[in-house]
């Protein structure tokens, strides 16, 4: 049990500074992604900007705004962050 409690604890930490999650933007898949790719791409959506002009992330434009005419693609734009994130990262 105490194992799980930490297990859960650990996993909302790393996510704790990003506004909007997968449960938010329902409307993306990220359930091929693990952990570190998921925060990633998350990290990613809720950094860049609609292009609308209202000032939101991508994130809090699909998880908020429906009525957004850019929102589509904003959804298009997320995606290929998930698909970016997926990739595997050169060697260093």
């Amino acid at each position: 049990m105490v194992g799980l409690v930490a297990l859960v604890t650990y996993g909302v930490s790393q996510m704790s500074n990003i506004a909007y999650t997968e449960k938010d933007i329902r409307a993306v898949d990220f359930s091929s992604l693990d952990s570190r790719q998921k925060k990633t791409a998350l990290v990613a959506a809720n950094e860049a900007r609609c292009t609308c002009g209202c000032g939101m992330t991508l994130a809090q434009c699909v998880a908020t705004d429906s009525t957004c005419p850019l929102r589509d693609g904003n959804i298009v734009r997320i995606q290929a962050m998930v698909e970016r994130a997926r990739e595997p990262r050169p060697a260093s």
